[in-house]
């Protein structure tokens, strides 16, 4: 094939491992990032947690599922061959009483069912010798799951991006994509460039930008702002892995849970509450268009009319300490309000259909000349060289058939 322009539309850790594996894949081509902040992996790739997932909670032959399992070799692999900091540490999923054991079987089960190895029934004397302070009557210990520093990451990948002759462009916010005869007209607050191929890593702008193309919004991103507590140096004794509830089938999300974090100290959290901005990190963060934008989704009606009491209670969680505190001590009853201080914020890019369900699995939708990563929440950031060899492949069938 002949030299082609391919364009990504999104800075984060989808975008940029999606541009190293096309240029791998493509090395006569040439491969540009646009990203609209002044750097890379400012949102959701630079505040979440840093967990490694490695695909014990996602519905057998989900491409979430799939691409958990490769993912997570892919990065321990890219870790260790770049020197960055990292640490397959494992965790352990809590049933809390004996009502969840059940639940927490079935989650061994569909973790055996997508191909993890190790995975570990303990009881409550087991799972105490490894957590001596963690609550509930039994454990599933997950050797392969541990923490890594995301945004390290996503500088390594733009050093092997421009080393392969590509580009990533910061401060190019993208306002108008249109196609004319066979090629993508692109332009940003900045500049004008022309593609023969686009692919939008946009996250928490992803349908926006979908939209941009020429595509209709079905589905919308409706922010929810995940927030954190870290617990005090004198008491982080009390967690010394990761430690996480059995999910509930009545709550759309996982839950808070202990994280340990890969430059020291330990996280508690997050919650999911619904964000007034797409960059809403903190509980005063209001962008009016955002708002209006999601108000006028019928899907969020909806969903709220599904999740009554988890809307309130999340909100209500947002602005008590001592709510939040209970959540984490059903896992760790020794934790106390004065061993919490705030910590930081993430939002979460989750899109939801009309009907007011989020959407679970990854979503890659693919049009004429371009596709668009329409959903890519927990576990992207760990599967995202796997996101991204997956997107490559499809680049390069529809790439062929135009020969």
């Amino acid at each position: 094939m002949k030299e082609k322009h391919i364009v990504i539309v999104g800075g984060g850790i989808v975008g940029l491992a999606t541009a190293y594996k096309l240029g791998r894949l493509f090395p006569s081509h040439r491969i540009t990032v646009l990203e609209k902040e002044s750097s890379v992996g400012r949102h959701q790739t630079g505040n979440n947690s840093g967990v490694l997932h490695c695909g014990l909670y996602y519905k057998p032959g989900s491409i979430k599922a799939r691409l958990a399992v490769t993912g997570i070799r892919e990065m321990v692999e890219f870790c260790q061959q770049h020197d960055i900091s990292h640490e397959v540490c494992g965790k352990i999923v809590v049933a809390i009483d004996n009502t969840e054991v059940e639940r927490l079987k079935a989650l061994e089960k569909r973790g055996k069912e997508n191909g993890l190895d190790g995975l570990k029934w303990l009881d409550q004397s087991a799972m105490r010798e490894i957590e001596p302070h963690v609550g509930g009557v039994a454990a599933l210990k997950v050797p392969q799951e541990g923490i890594v520093d995301y945004p390290q990451v996503a500088q390594k990948l733009v050093g092997e991006i421009s080393a392969a002759g590509n580009q990533v462009l910061c401060g190019e916010k993208v306002t108008i994509l249109q196609r004319r005869e066979n090629q993508w007209l692109i332009q940003t607050l900045k500049n004008e460039y022309r593609a023969d191929y686009i692919i939008g890593c946009a996250g928490l702008y992803s349908d926006r930008v979908s939209q941009l193309s020429g595509g209709t919004r079905n589905v919308r991103i409706i922010p929810f702002r995940g927030e954190y507590y870290e617990i005090k140096p004198e008491r982080q004794k009390l967690v010394n892995h990761l430690i996480y509830p059995v999910p509930d089938p009545q709550f759309p999300f996982l839950g808070v849970h202990f994280t340990r974090l890969i430059h020291g100290g330990i996280e508690a959290g997050p919650n999911a509450v619904l964000a007034f901005s797409r960059e809403g990190y903190r509980k005063t963060d209001i962008n009016l268009a955002d708002l209006v934008d999601a108000s006028s989704f019928p899907g969020l009606w909806r969903f709220i009319a599904k999740y009554p009491k988890m809307t309130v209670d999340e909100l209500r969680r947002s602005f008590s300490k001592r709510r939040f505190c209970e959540s984490l001590q059903r896992l760790v009853p020794e934790i106390q309000m004065d061993d919490l201080v705030p910590g930081g914020a993430g939002v979460r890019a989750q899109a939801m259909s009309p009907e007011g369900t989020l959407i679970q699995d990854f979503e890659l939708v693919e049009r004429e000349g371009a596709l668009h990563v329409l959903n890519a929440p927990s576990p992207a950031a760990t599967a995202s060289l796997a996101i991204g060899g997956e997107i490559a492949e499809r680049v390069k069938r529809n790439l062929s058939r135009k020969r």
